[in-house]
């Protein structure tokens, strides 16, 4: 299939593949405006240009961020993830230095977050392949050896 031809690697082949979620400390609306979120795509894409790995979708709302990632096999979305909100909150408060009297310590995204993983195939997929191609033998007694 052309998709493993894609996703191959030195010595392994696959595709890591997540919708990631975060919220901004106490839920505030600092991305009520559209310049606003764009400046936080922009920081988005960069911080996934930065780390080398690629950004497919990603969508600032108000008070929150959903984003997803293809990830290299070597990076956990937790990393991913903890790339994402800081290299944004560096630059945000760098870019906007109002910021920083709404969070005193610097801090502008909640600890919080959702980690969710996307794959090209489903889960029954996965179950009918795994039964056709290696199949389970049962004995109903005691196996001839």
């Amino acid at each position: 299939m052309n998709i493993y031809k894609q996703h191959a690697y030195n010595r392994s082949v696959g595709w890591s593949t997540w919708h990631l979620q975060w919220c901004t400390k106490y839920r505030y609306k600092i991305f009520s405006s559209s310049e606003r979120r764009n400046l936080c795509k922009i920081f988005l894409h960069e911080a996934a240009k930065k780390h080398n790995f690629a950004i497919l979708d990603c969508e600032v709302d108000v008070d929150h961020i959903h984003v997803l990632v293809s990830l290299p096999l070597t990076m956990t979305p937790s990393d991913a993830m903890h790339k994402l909100k800081g290299f944004t909150a560096r630059c945000l408060f760098i870019e906007m230095p109002l910021l920083e009297g709404l969070y005193k310590k610097r801090h502008l995204w909640s600890p919080g977050k959702f980690m969710g993983s996307v794959g090209h195939i489903t889960l029954e997929t996965a179950k009918k392949y795994i039964e056709a191609h290696h199949a389970k033998v049962f004995f109903l007694g005691i196996p001839d050896f």
